[in-house]
């Protein structure tokens, strides 16, 4: 049923018999009311559908067979709708004394009964009453419509807030859960900063004092022949020695190193490491190598990286227990953004990883594995700065690393390291130096603010056949350099009170560009190196040979 607003206000007048009909529509007509008479009953029930204010119906058009049709559109009526029906009755004819009306009015529900005769005046005030209410009915409908949008709307708007409100809350949680991601990255990083410089302080200061004991060894070897007391400068000399290794295991952790990165090939570098590390592995330890075909080559320091790839393989093998298997690999690679301080960023690098099937490690491991001195090992097996050279030379490089690793299964560790854009560099031997040949006209200023490392420097100096003038500051060097016209070549100390290295180094340019300066350092930042200018840099502790090499060559690039 359809009923529209566009027929609420007729009047559907149904009275097949006599002039009720056509005297109904006359008087309703006159009053202004709209009219339609029908002609039959099914004619009224399809009108109905088109729409209604109210029925005038004779009862004797109900006597027929069909009247439950139209109880049965009343049936179907909406809630908001009970159409008025008036009801011709004959005289006499009330409910009273009329069981008949009295089962129509049950059937037909909101019915007015008219007596025949009728006033016109009664008709059009009976059809007028029936007509309100029927508007009211659609006023009804219509504010039940609104009702029901606006509670539509309502709850798409409940729907859409509640949606957009998941999504915020989603957000808030991701950005809560990114916070403390970046959080946790940032005290891991500051962490490894904080010991990074604590390291390198250090390593500065224990530098010195291997200096001095390793110079000293050296002069006092060059003058003994009992063979015991050699045996015992020897294994001085070792200790300190094996010292130098540990605190530049220390710097490169810090990033503090001065690295020297040049195109390298993986695959040759791997290689020749083949004899290396079956010597070192042992042979109980099985080695394979995965060498990716067409790699690119990697912008690395090939000693760092050879020192990189023997402490992971010796980590490797310290992890498993008797036997087992180690997997050295190489490999091009494409990475996403870092999800750990330790990775790259994003970008092409070359990989080279050692896999090993040993018992791997738990997250509380993973943790601190990069801090240097952090070792599972037993006391007097491991320093606990392998890992954390690993982590510093990718790191300075411009590189990463990543560990996966299952507590049962065993741990690979990926080291990756940046793309070079030249084809790799192939090593020659370095030409063999010959201290007989330098001249004593040569001389040779040493600036250093250490007394014992100034007199252990001199007096390689002496044995190495140059003459040798001395200074313990800046100032004094400065000085030197404006009194002293035959001075060739300045070995000066980076860090010293005062004014350090790179002041002493621009003033002395300043005043003689043609001699050459040749840093000595036991720490010193790579940036600070980079901006301060040199023609060479000696790291503390050296022995004679590692001297000669550094003054042949700062003398020859003038």
């Amino acid at each position: 049923m359809t009923a529209d607003a566009s027929g609420s206000g007729r009047v559907l007048v149904l009275a097949p018999l006599g002039r009720d009909a056509a005297i109904a529509r006359s008087i309703l007509l006159e009053a202004q009311m709209p009219v339609m008479v029908c002609h039959d009953l099914a004619c009224l029930c399809e009108e109905l559908d088109n729409g209604a204010g109210a029925a005038l119906i004779a009862e004797e058009a109900l006597q027929v067979a069909d009247y439950p049709t139209l109880g049965h559109w009343l049936e179907r009526q909406p809630p908001w709708s009970d159409l008025p029906i008036v009801l011709l009755a004959h005289r006499g004819g009330g409910l009273e004394r009329n069981p008949a009306a009295r089962r129509l009015l049950t059937a037909l529900g909101n019915v007015t009964f008219l007596e025949r005769p009728f006033h016109p005046t009664t008709l059009v005030s009976v059809m007028e009453t029936a007509l309100r209410g029927r508007r009211r009915q659609y006023e009804a409908r219509d504010l039940i419509r609104e009702i029901r949008l606006g509670e539509e709307m309502l709850e798409r708007r409940v729907a859409d807030r509640t949606a957009e409100l998941e999504s915020a809350n989603r957000q808030l949680a991701a950005q809560i859960a990114e916070r403390e991601r970046i959080e946790s990255v940032l005290r891991q990083a500051q962490r490894l900063e904080a010991v990074g410089q604590l390291t390198s302080g250090v390593a500065h200061d224990f530098n010195n004092l291997l200096m001095v004991v390793l110079g000293n060894v050296r002069q006092m070897q060059k003058s003994e022949s009992d063979p015991a007391t050699q045996r015992r400068l020897q294994m001085i000399a070792e200790a300190a020695e094996r010292g130098g290794l540990l605190t530049g295991q220390m710097l490169a952790f810090s990033r503090r190193q001065k690295l020297e990165p040049r195109a390298v090939d993986l695959n040759d570098i791997v290689v020749g490491m083949h004899d290396l590390l079956h010597s070192t592995m042992g042979g109980s330890v099985q080695i394979e190598t995965r060498l990716q075909t067409e790699l690119w080559p990697a912008m690395i320091d090939p000693t760092q990286i050879e020192l990189v790839i023997l402490n992971l393989a010796i980590n490797a093998r310290d992890a498993m227990q008797v036997g087992g298997g180690i997997v050295v690999e190489t490999g091009n690679v494409t990475l996403g953004p870092p999800l750990r301080p330790e990775e790259p960023p994003a970008g092409e690098y070359v990989m080279v990883c050692v896999s090993d099937n040993g018992s791997g490690m738990t997250d509380d491991v993973l943790a601190k594995v990069f801090e240097p001195f952090f070792t599972t090992k037993e006391v007097g097996k491991g320093s606990g700065l392998g890992l954390s050279q690993v982590f510093g030379v990718a790191k300075q490089s411009g590189g990463g690393v990543r560990i996966m690793t299952t507590v049962g299964a065993g741990t690979s560790v990926s080291v990756f390291l940046p793309r070079a854009q030249v084809a790799p560099e192939h090593a020659t031997a370095p030409e063999a130096v010959r201290p007989e040949t330098a001249r004593k006209d040569i001389k040779v200023l040493v600036v250093d603010d250490d007394s014992a490392v100034r007199e252990v420097t001199a007096g390689i100096l002496a044995d190495l056949g140059y003459g040798v003038i001395e200074a313990g500051s800046g100032g004094a060097a400065l000085d030197l350099l404006d009194r002293e016209d035959g001075i060739d070549v300045l070995l000066l100390d980076f860090a010293m009170p005062g004014m350090n290295g790179a002041e002493v180094a621009r003033e002395a340019r300043s005043r003689r560009p043609d001699v050459p300066i040749l840093f000595v350092t036991g720490y010193a930042d790579t940036e600070a190196l980079e901006e301060a200018g040199q023609d060479g840099i000696l790291r503390k502790p050296y022995v004679e040979r590692d001297l000669a090499e550094k003054l042949r060559a700062a003398l020859k690039s003038h």
